[in-house]
C-alpha cells in the first residue's frame, strides 16, 4: 500500500502542500477518500513523486523538448562540420545526446523489452559518411 511504503514522503508532502497531518487519517479526522484525492493531485515537485518516479518526476515535457532540440542542433552542427572539412581530415566524433532520466523508455525506441536493440535502431545507428552527407546537401 502506498501509505505504508512511502509514509515519510507522503507525510512530508501533506504537511508541506496542504497543511494536513497524515496522523489525522489514522485518528479518523481525514477520510480515505480525501486522502486519496490529495495524493492523486500531489504537485509534480512533491517528495512522493520523486520517491515513486525517480529523476523522471522532475522532467517536464518542456525539458524533454529542450533536450531533443539540443540533440538535433548538435547533430546539425556535426553534419555541417563533417561536410565542410578537408577530405583527408579525420572523421569527427558523432555528438553525444543529452542524458535523459534513467528508467524511462528510450526516446527513439532503440531497445526492445529484452534489452536488445531493434533492427530499426541498428539501421539508425549507422551514421552517414561525409560523401553521403555531401550528396544529401548537394
Amino acid at each position: 500500500m502506498l501509505v505504508e511504503e512511502h509514509a515519510e514522503a507522503l507525510e512530508a508532502d501533506l504537511l508541506r502542500h496542504y497543511g494536513v497531518d497524515l496522523l489525522d487519517w489514522h485518528r479518523g479526522r481525514l477520510s480515505s477518500r480525501r486522502l486519496a484525492v490529495l495524493v492523486r493531485h500531489m504537485p509534480r515537485d512533491s517528495v512522493l513523486a520523486r520517491a515513486l518516479h525517480g529523476e523522471a518526476a522532475e522532467w517536464t515535457v518542456g525539458d524533454y523538448l529542450l533536450a531533443s532540440a539540443v540533440d538535433h542542433l548538435a547533430e546539425a552542427n556535426w553534419m555541417f562540420a563533417t561536410v565542410n572539412q578537408d577530405e583527408e581530415a579525420e572523421a569527427l566524433e558523432y555528438p553525444t545526446p543529452v542524458p535523459r532520466p534513467s528508467g524511462g523508455a528510450p526516446e527513439d525506441g532503440s531497445a526492445q523489452p529484452g534489452g536488445q536493440p531493434s533492427e530499426d535502431a541498428e539501421r539508425r545507428d549507422t551514421r552517414p559518411g561525409p560523401s553521403e552527407l555531401l550528396h544529401f546537401f548537394a
